[in-house]
């Protein structure tokens, strides 16, 4: 009796397990694991942002320490020079306040020099105005850079070459030369040069004079 109970139990069990080992085994198709997984994500995703256009801006400027390109540099030590190459500031005179005709002062200084000598830009600026007139002859009227002041050269005997209203000009830079032109004797060629203090308006015709002696003689700019 126990003998038939245990071969019972027995046979129930073999057929579960066997049920178990037979039953079928379900598969995950490919396709559903590849749209469910991080590619589907990555093709959705926004694209990278373009770079940035190009803005054309130039390069900054150089900072402490370099070196600015000589044509860019202030006058040196910022003292005007001799307008006449191969004069010594011991040679200059002070003919500011000298008598003129029609009861005019001179308002400015005369430099002796031989006909043909270089005239040079007394400091950094512009050439504002060529001129030709009557008593200055051939004429230059140069402002400096901050406006406020313009130089003048009369009795030119010519241009520099290539000179032109508009054209920058550094310190040292021939601009002319020494001559005897509008009313200036044959005999005694000289650089007649003024200085004035320009108005707001900036007329280069039109200012006040400024005594250029003590400027040159020291070496110091107009103020």
């Amino acid at each position: 009796m126990r003998i038939t109970a245990l071969l019972a139990l027995l046979l129930t069990v073999a057929l579960a397990a066997w049920a178990w080992w037979s039953r079928p085994i379900r598969v995950a198709p490919a396709a559903t694991t590849v749209e469910t997984t991080a590619p589907v994500a990555a093709v959705t995703a926004p694209e990278p942002a373009p770079y940035p256009p190009d803005t054309g801006r130039q390069p900054s400027p150089p900072g402490p320490g370099s070196t600015a390109p000589a044509q860019s540099r202030p006058a040196t030590g910022g003292a005007l020079l001799l307008p006449v190459q191969g004069i010594d500031r011991g040679q200059l005179a002070d003919t500011f306040t000298d008598a003129r005709s029609e009861g005019r002062l001179h308002d400015a200084i005369d430099i002796m020099a031989p006909t043909g000598t270089p005239v040079l830009a007394v400091a950094d600026g512009h050439v504002e105005k060529l001129f030709d007139s009557e008593r200055g002859g051939l004429t230059i009227y140069q402002f400096e850079p901050s406006g406020r002041f313009a130089y003048y050269y009369a009795h030119l005997d010519a241009y520099a070459p290539g000179l032109a209203e508009g054209q920058a000009v550094t310190r040292g830079q021939v601009i002319g030369t020494v001559g005897s032109s509008g009313n200036a004797s044959d005999e005694a060629p000289h650089l007649h040069f003024a200085i004035f203090r320009l108005g707001p308006e900036k007329r280069w015709w039109e200012g006040e004079a400024i005594n250029p002696y003590p400027h040159l003689r020291e070496g110091t700019l107009p103020r």
